[in-house]
This record gives structure tokens, sequence and C-alpha cells, in this order.
């Protein structure tokens, strides 16, 4: 069978270029200018064609369908995320705060179990820093992490997402359970964050397509317990295309409304260094799937395999080149454990291409 992907190669801060034109990538954030046209058959890339914006208008009539739709996601605008009362606008990175309510966490294990009243400071801390929603987890999937019993996984989650529903918060809810999901969503949770995309349990599917709420699908090459297991890649980026086009074709089918599926590559899941690497370097490809994408690297092991093993609490500059780079490639979505750095950083990446602000007349046109 014969792949194609369209990937860009080459981003710009505005629509002109060295090559003379520029299209917006994920609903506008950034612009890509260069692309390549990969030809995959039997796993293996057999052709790569460099092209810029011009080249693929022109010969996009005599190319696959496949092409042709990837070219359009390239460019579909994604309209707002409305959970509850709050209007998440995908047109500019947004942040989603992290609140482990686990006793073991790779990150903050224990700091806010059994202490919803803490876990909840917490979260207002990281809303009034800027945070667009926060993120609720109620079990460890750190590689090695014991399996959590739902029941246990609901106590921990319901109160914390009863007491952000009491703010007004927009609200998060990362599971992979069906029964927390329900248990969640009754209590005031807007958005479920599934790092198996909807396959650990044969209920999700249908009670995401019911629920009407937004779903996160996240790679993970693991089955079962496991999500890190299996982490074998003939070519871990389009194997993680492949993987998220076909997780996203299966919630279409059961009726989950387009604009209601978010992509995530899974940065650390069953994946090397070298595979991490080459995913955030390839982010912009992912827009052609057609999807918001969020991106989940802060802290990870990865930053501290490249500084000297630095343990997770010490992973703040690396989270932000990552937060950084992921904005770059015109990411919508930021799951980190420091809000209110990552704002501040989002919010100068912003001025940094905000015409009003910042002159381009310097650009070639």
């Amino acid at each position: 069978m014969t792949r194609y992907y369209l990937r860009p190669t080459a981003l710009a801060e505005s629509p002109q270029s060295e090559e003379g034109a520029a299209i917006r990538l994920g609903g506008g954030l950034v612009y890509a200018s260069r692309f390549a046209l990969i030809q995959r058959e039997a796993g293996r890339v057999v052709r790569r064609d460099l092209l810029s914006v011009r080249d693929v208008e022109a010969r996009l009539g005599d190319w696959p369908e496949a092409v042709r739709t990837q070219w359009d996601n390239l460019r579909r605008v994604h309209p707002p995320l409305q959970l509850g009362e709050r209007t998440i606008r995908l047109d500019q990175p947004q942040v989603m705060g992290i609140l482990n309510v686990t006793p073991d966490s790779f990150s903050d294990g224990g700091a806010f179990m059994d202490r919803p009243e803490v876990a909840l400071a917490h979260a207002a801390a990281m809303l009034e820093a800027g945070a667009a929603l926060v993120d609720v987890g109620g079990e460890s999937t750190r590689p090695g992490a014991a399996a959590v019993w739902e029941g246990d996984e609901v106590q921990r989650v319901v109160p914390v997402v009863q007491g952000l529903a009491a703010m007004g918060a927009a609200i998060s809810v990362d599971t992979r359970r069906a029964a927390v999901m329900e248990a969640a969503l009754a209590a005031g949770a807007h958005l479920f964050n599934d790092v198996s995309a909807l396959r650990h349990d044969p209920r999700s599917l249908d009670l995401a397509a019911r629920s009407g709420a937004p779903v996160v699908l996240m790679h993970a090459p693991g089955e079962s317990e496991d999500l890190h297991a299996n982490g074998a890649y003939a070519d871990v980026v389009l194997d993680v295309f492949d993987w998220l086009e076909a997780r996203r074709d299966a919630a279409l089918a059961v009726g989950i409304a387009r604009d209601r599926i978010v992509l995530d590559p899974g940065i650390g899941f069953g994946k090397s260094l070298a595979d991490n690497l080459a995913l955030l370097n390839a982010l912009p490809l992912f827009h052609a799937l057609g999807q918001p994408l969020l991106v989940g690297a802060s802290r990870k092991r990865m930053i501290g395999a490249l500084s000297n093993e630095a343990p997770a609490d010490q992973r703040l500059g690396g989270s932000l080149t990552l937060a950084l780079k992921a904005m770059d490639a015109g990411v919508q979505l930021h799951r980190v454990h420091d809000a209110a750095p990552t704002v501040q950083a989002a919010r100068v990446w912003r001025g940094m291409r905000d015409a009003a602000l910042t002159d381009f007349a310097q650009l070639p046109l």
C-alpha cells in the first residue's frame, strides 16, 4: 500500500517568505513556506519531493486525494472549544495546567493526594496565572506505575472536579476509564484526555460520542495496562501519524464530531529519546490530520536525559524550551506543570508574531 505525507519543512513568521508565499498552519498560529511530499510503500520511504506553496498548488490536481485532503487539513481553521461557560480559542497557544491527585506521579506525586483544598488552591493559582483549563488526573501513567482501581480513581478525581466546577473553570479529566469519565462529567468536567485514545475501556468510545464532550486522543503503543510497551517503529513520525489518523477515524465512525477531537503524539509514551526528538521536530506534519494538537512534554524524562539527569522538579528550562518548540510548530494546547512561566512564555511568543507590535517590513515579499 502506498501512503503519502505532506510535511511542512520551513516555517515563517508571516504570509511572505523567501519562496514568495506561505500558508497558515493549524488555524493561523504560524506559517509554512516549504513542504516535503513523502511517498511510503510497505513501511519504507521511497521518495521525497521538496516543494514551495506554488509548487503544491500547481501540481495538486495530479496527486492522490489523500494529498489534497492533507493540503486542506494543513490550512483548516479550527473553531474554539466550548468547555462549559469557557471558550478556548484555538488561534493562539493555550496552556492546560496539570493537577495530579495521585500518590505516585513522576513529578509531583502525593503533593495533592487526599488534600482537595490544597489541590484547588494550586488549580486557582494556575488559572489566575492564565491557564485556559485544568487537567485533573487520578492515575499515574509513568512507566512501571501500578494500575488503579476505577473506584479509587473516582474518589480522587470527583471532589477536585466539583471544586473546579464551582470556580467556573474549564475542566479536563485525564483518564482512560469510562466509569471515571461518567463520574467526572456528572461532577462538572468538560473534556476527556485519554492517554489510550479511547482504546483501554470498551465503553469509552460510545460514552464519548453520547456525551458530546471533546476528547484528546493520545498516541501510546501499548495496550491493556502498559501503554509504554511495544515501542518499536519503522519510522516513528510516520507510524505515529498513521496511528493517530486511525484513532481519529474510529472516533468519527462512532459519531464523535470532527470539531470535538484533539490529537496528541504522546511524547514520552513508549518512545526513546531519539523518537521524542524526531516527533517534536516533525510536529508541523500533524496539522495534516486536520485536528487541533496537544503536546505534553513538561518535565518529561527526555529533559533529564539531555541535562545531566536533572530531577523532575528541576526541568523548568527544558520544559519551556519544548513548549516554545511546540508553539513554533503551531500546536494549540500545551499541557504543563509550570503554568505561570509557560503562560508568560506564550505571551511573549505571541508578541513577537503580532503585526501590531512587530515590524515585519524587512521580511522578503
